[in-house]
Protein backbone atom coordinates (compact mmCIF):
# COMPACT_ATOMS: atom_id res chain seq x y z
CA UNK A 1 0.00 0.00 0.00
CA UNK A 2 1.45 3.42 -0.59
CA UNK A 3 2.31 5.73 1.77
CA UNK A 4 -0.07 8.15 3.15
CA UNK A 5 0.89 12.17 3.68
CA UNK A 6 0.24 13.27 7.43
CA UNK A 7 -2.53 16.09 7.56
CA UNK A 8 -3.40 18.48 10.18
CA UNK A 9 -5.40 17.43 12.99
CA UNK A 10 -7.54 19.82 12.81
CA UNK A 11 -9.10 19.25 9.66
CA UNK A 12 -10.33 16.17 10.85
CA UNK A 13 -14.48 15.26 10.76
CA UNK A 14 -16.13 12.36 11.84
CA UNK A 15 -19.40 10.91 10.10
CA UNK A 16 -21.50 8.25 10.55
CA UNK A 17 -21.66 5.47 8.08
CA UNK A 18 -23.43 2.19 8.18
CA UNK A 19 -20.50 -1.06 8.54
CA UNK A 20 -21.43 -2.13 5.20
CA UNK A 21 -20.24 1.10 3.64
CA UNK A 22 -17.69 0.21 1.29
CA UNK A 23 -14.98 3.01 3.26
CA UNK A 24 -15.62 0.60 5.86
CA UNK A 25 -14.77 -2.14 4.92
CA UNK A 26 -12.13 -0.75 3.23
CA UNK A 27 -10.74 0.07 6.79
CA UNK A 28 -11.91 -3.07 8.51
CA UNK A 29 -9.79 -4.72 5.96
CA UNK A 30 -6.79 -3.25 6.89
CA UNK A 31 -7.86 -3.71 10.86
CA UNK A 32 -7.80 -7.41 10.29
CA UNK A 33 -4.35 -7.43 8.21
CA UNK A 34 -2.97 -5.52 11.47
CA UNK A 35 -4.43 -7.75 13.89
CA UNK A 36 -2.99 -11.18 11.84
CA UNK A 37 0.36 -9.30 11.80
CA UNK A 38 0.14 -8.92 15.42
CA UNK A 39 -1.67 -12.18 16.93
CA UNK A 40 -1.09 -14.61 13.50
CA UNK A 41 -4.91 -14.46 12.73
CA UNK A 42 -7.78 -11.97 11.95
CA UNK A 43 -10.60 -10.95 14.91
CA UNK A 44 -12.91 -13.93 14.74
CA UNK A 45 -15.15 -12.18 17.21
CA UNK A 46 -19.06 -12.39 16.05
CA UNK A 47 -19.90 -8.72 14.58
CA UNK A 48 -23.46 -8.36 13.13
CA UNK A 49 -23.52 -5.26 11.13
CA UNK A 50 -27.06 -3.88 11.55
CA UNK A 51 -25.96 -4.05 15.90
CA UNK A 52 -24.07 -0.59 14.66
CA UNK A 53 -27.13 0.96 13.26
CA UNK A 54 -29.04 3.40 15.31
CA UNK A 55 -30.31 3.89 18.16
CA UNK A 56 -28.63 1.09 19.56
CA UNK A 57 -25.23 1.78 17.64
CA UNK A 58 -23.44 3.68 15.70
CA UNK A 59 -20.05 3.33 13.44
CA UNK A 60 -18.03 6.45 13.14
CA UNK A 61 -15.03 6.96 10.17
CA UNK A 62 -13.05 9.95 10.62
CA UNK A 63 -12.05 12.04 7.47
CA UNK A 64 -8.59 13.56 7.45
CA UNK A 65 -9.94 16.22 4.59
CA UNK A 66 -11.38 13.76 2.32
CA UNK A 67 -9.06 10.95 3.23
CA UNK A 68 -10.58 8.19 5.87
CA UNK A 69 -7.62 7.77 8.73
CA UNK A 70 -9.88 6.74 11.56
CA UNK A 71 -13.16 4.04 12.24
CA UNK A 72 -15.17 2.80 15.45
CA UNK A 73 -18.47 1.75 16.45
CA UNK A 74 -20.24 0.60 19.26
CA UNK A 75 -23.36 -1.68 19.97
CA UNK A 76 -25.48 -2.34 22.33
CA UNK A 77 -23.90 -4.34 25.22
CA UNK A 78 -26.86 -4.38 27.71
CA UNK A 79 -29.56 -2.14 28.62
CA UNK A 80 -27.04 0.22 30.30
CA UNK A 81 -23.67 -0.74 28.02
CA UNK A 82 -22.46 -0.11 24.94
CA UNK A 83 -19.51 -2.45 23.60
CA UNK A 84 -17.31 -0.28 21.92
CA UNK A 85 -15.76 -2.20 18.56
CA UNK A 86 -13.19 -2.45 15.55
CA UNK A 87 -11.24 1.05 16.83
CA UNK A 88 -8.90 1.70 14.12
CA UNK A 89 -6.65 4.61 12.78
CA UNK A 90 -4.44 3.92 9.56
CA UNK A 91 -0.73 3.87 10.31
CA UNK A 92 0.38 6.84 8.92
CA UNK A 93 -1.83 8.73 10.90
CA UNK A 94 -1.08 7.42 14.43
CA UNK A 95 0.08 9.83 16.84
CA UNK A 96 -2.00 12.81 16.31
CA UNK A 97 -5.07 12.43 18.36
CA UNK A 98 -7.04 10.79 15.89
CA UNK A 99 -7.96 7.68 17.94
CA UNK A 100 -8.56 10.05 20.99
CA UNK A 101 -11.47 12.36 19.00
CA UNK A 102 -12.97 9.23 17.57
CA UNK A 103 -12.93 7.59 21.41
CA UNK A 104 -14.58 11.15 22.53
CA UNK A 105 -17.32 11.02 20.10
CA UNK A 106 -18.07 7.24 20.58
CA UNK A 107 -18.79 8.33 24.10
CA UNK A 108 -20.93 11.22 23.21
CA UNK A 109 -22.69 8.73 20.64
CA UNK A 110 -23.47 6.14 23.40
CA UNK A 111 -24.53 8.68 26.20
CA UNK A 112 -27.02 10.57 23.53
CA UNK A 113 -28.25 7.04 23.35
CA UNK A 114 -28.99 6.06 26.68
CA UNK A 115 -26.08 3.98 27.78
CA UNK A 116 -24.74 4.84 31.33
CA UNK A 117 -21.10 3.57 30.60
CA UNK A 118 -18.93 1.75 27.66
CA UNK A 119 -17.33 -1.10 27.29
CA UNK A 120 -14.93 -3.08 25.39
CA UNK A 121 -12.31 -5.24 24.85
CA UNK A 122 -8.51 -5.88 23.27
CA UNK A 123 -6.13 -7.70 23.39
CA UNK A 124 -2.56 -6.85 24.98
CA UNK A 125 -0.37 -6.77 21.58
CA UNK A 126 -1.87 -3.55 21.38
CA UNK A 127 -0.14 -1.63 23.94
CA UNK A 128 -1.23 1.74 22.10
CA UNK A 129 -5.00 1.06 22.51
CA UNK A 130 -4.18 -0.07 26.23
CA UNK A 131 -2.10 3.24 26.94
CA UNK A 132 -5.32 5.40 25.27
CA UNK A 133 -8.20 3.60 26.75
CA UNK A 134 -6.27 4.03 30.23
CA UNK A 135 -5.47 7.80 29.61
CA UNK A 136 -9.16 8.31 28.49
CA UNK A 137 -10.17 6.87 31.86
CA UNK A 138 -11.23 3.44 31.05
CA UNK A 139 -10.09 0.75 33.75
CA UNK A 140 -10.25 -3.00 34.05
CA UNK A 141 -13.08 -4.62 34.03
CA UNK A 142 -14.02 -9.07 34.30
CA UNK A 143 -13.64 -10.37 30.72
CA UNK A 144 -16.59 -10.63 28.88
CA UNK A 145 -17.36 -11.66 24.87
CA UNK A 146 -16.01 -13.87 22.67
CA UNK A 147 -12.56 -13.71 23.99
CA UNK A 148 -13.42 -13.95 27.53
CA UNK A 149 -10.63 -15.83 28.97
CA UNK A 150 -7.97 -15.92 26.65
CA UNK A 151 -4.77 -14.88 27.87
CA UNK A 152 -4.12 -12.30 25.79
CA UNK A 153 -7.60 -10.44 26.35
CA UNK A 154 -8.38 -7.66 28.48
CA UNK A 155 -11.38 -5.79 28.87
CA UNK A 156 -11.98 -2.17 30.25
CA UNK A 157 -15.17 0.06 30.84
CA UNK A 158 -16.05 3.64 32.06
CA UNK A 159 -18.97 5.02 32.85
CA UNK A 160 -19.90 8.13 31.13
CA UNK A 161 -20.80 11.57 32.92
CA UNK A 162 -24.88 12.83 32.37
CA UNK A 163 -25.58 14.60 29.77
CA UNK A 164 -26.12 18.41 30.04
Amino acid sequence: MPARARSDPGEFAVRALAYSDAVVRALEAELQQEYAERYGGVDESPVDPSQFAPPQGVFLVGFAGAEPVASGGFRRHDDEAAEIKRMYVVEDHRGIGYARRLLAELETHAAEAGYRRVVLELGLRQPEAMALYESSGYTPIPGFGYDAGRPLARSFGKELPPLG
